[in-house]
């Protein structure tokens, strides 16, 4: 039986911490909350959310919270999944876009949450527009 097996049958960690890294796994509760920054280390927003394809059972993609102030002028992007890398040693994830582009995407308000279908389509289309 595997260490792998084991710990999992068992409950007990015996590979130490280090056990995730190379890093495999996260919790959604450890991801939502984690700061978004763009390759210039700007900060671009924040994991409000994920989403999950029901169907598949994976991540489609991530509502990011950007902008405003105490709530005011703060908008809300669906961010698919592929698009976000994980910057362990930061411990945030790194989108390969500029503040500007991200001001342009098609977002919405939590009070006008989206017909999720409709507006995944019209999201998807803009960033692989821009891929």
């Amino acid at each position: 039986m595997s260490r792998l097996t084991e710990d999992n049958l068992s409950g007990i960690n015996h590979e130490g911490p280090a056990r995730n890294r190379p890093l495999q796994y996260l919790t959604a509760t450890s991801i939502i909350g984690d700061e978004v920054h763009n390759l210039e280390d700007e900060h671009i927003g924040t994991i409000i959310n994920i989403m999950i394809d029901i169907i598949t059972g994976k991540i489609d993609y991530y509502i990011i919270e950007f902008g405003g102030f105490l709530g005011i002028a703060t908008k809300y992007f669906a961010i698919p999944f592929g698009l976000l890398q994980v910057d362990a040693e930061k411990k945030l994830f790194v989108f390969n876009q500029k503040k500007e582009t991200l001001e342009l995407a098609p977002g919405f308000d939590m009070e006008h949450w989206p017909d999720t279908n409709i507006h995944w389509e019209k999201v998807y289309d803009y960033w692989s527009f821009l891929g």
